[in-house]
């Protein structure tokens, strides 16, 4: 029987070595669910994705996602560096677009060429539910903040998409740096409870509008250098909340992360608002790093 082959990618990095690791596993169909899971723990990046088949069912190929402590129904960076891998190192052809299989359903990607020669790649955000609505006093703890550390020009809400955060937004770029996980605090509030995904309107680089952190521990990762899945919701967020760069029903968005654990991450985000709903979009670029087997 062949060997599994292992693809490291860099997703929503600007450079190698930069952005969120994702180790993806090819010809992944005759590995049992508890073996991936112990890969994902052993190579310990925020996840890794293991794709079943090189050919496609019903149009879309199947694709499971693993973090070091358990199984995703859907994660941003892991979805576009599988696509990436997927049309780079697994099919014949290299298709304009194409489609995933999670745990949530299908999810569509598409790859969209620049004038430098790079390629940014796409995916179609699932359904972004809003939920709860916290206290700042009750949650800024939680994160080593302050209630006065928050920006209470946006409230402090869970979002799920498959998975689910609490957003919480931060007044200054200052505040972000200083924010950290009170894990003591976390367990005594919440006990698992949802992973804290911070913004703020101010940010390192004049280019970009956003920065983000994402503490992340009930999922395994202190802290996750880039995430798509809660930037996916930052987006619906946003808009909800009228609060629209480009215009009140669209937003065109450069979120920075990573910046505070040295792998700085640049994601796309854009969406729209209309009478059926709010769509939302997630890019990136993806920089292959290292390729192998499993022994």
């Amino acid at each position: 029987m062949a060997r599994q082959r292992v693809f490291v990618v860099d997703v929503f990095a600007e450079d190698k070595y930069a952005g969120n690791q994702l180790a993806v596993i090819t010809e992944s169909a005759p590995l049992a669910t508890d073996t991936m899971q112990r890969i994902a723990r052993e190579t310990n990046f925020s996840e890794t994705t293991f794709i079943l088949s090189d050919h496609p069912r019903d149009g879309a190929y199947d694709v499971r996602i693993f973090t070091p402590a358990a199984e995703l129904p859907f994660a941003g960076h892991p979805t576009l560096g599988t696509a990436f891998v997927l049309r780079n190192e697994v099919l014949t052809s290299r298709p304009d677009s194409l489609t995933l299989r999670l745990g949530i359903g299908e999810v569509p990607v598409r790859f969209v060429g620049e004038g430098d020669g790079r390629e940014t790649v796409w995916l179609s955000a699932p359904h972004v539910e809003l939920g709860r609505i916290h206290s700042p006093e009750d949650i800024a703890p939680l994160v080593g903040l302050s209630a006065g550390d928050l920006d209470r020009r946006f409230p402090v809400q869970d979002a799920a998409i498959g998975v689910s955060f609490t957003i919480v937004p931060v007044a200054t770029l200052d505040a972000m740096k200083r924010a950290r996980p009170n894990r003591s605090a976390f367990d005594r509030e919440h006990g698992s409870g949802f992973p804290h995904f911070l913004f703020s309107c101010e940010a390192y680089s004049a280019s970009n509008q956003i920065n983000a952190r994402m503490f992340a521990e009930s999922f395994g990762v202190a802290e996750d250098p880039a995430t798509g899945s809660a930037n996916a919701c930052l987006g619906a967020y946003l808009l909800q909340h009228g609060h629209g760069y480009g215009g009140g029903d669209r937003l065109d968005l450069r979120v920075e992360q990573g910046y505070e654990i040295g792998r700085p991450s640049l994601l796309f985000v854009r969406g729209v608002r209309r009478a059926a709903g709010i769509d939302v979009s997630v890019g990136g670029h993806v920089v292959p790093t290292f390729r192998g087997e499993l022994l």
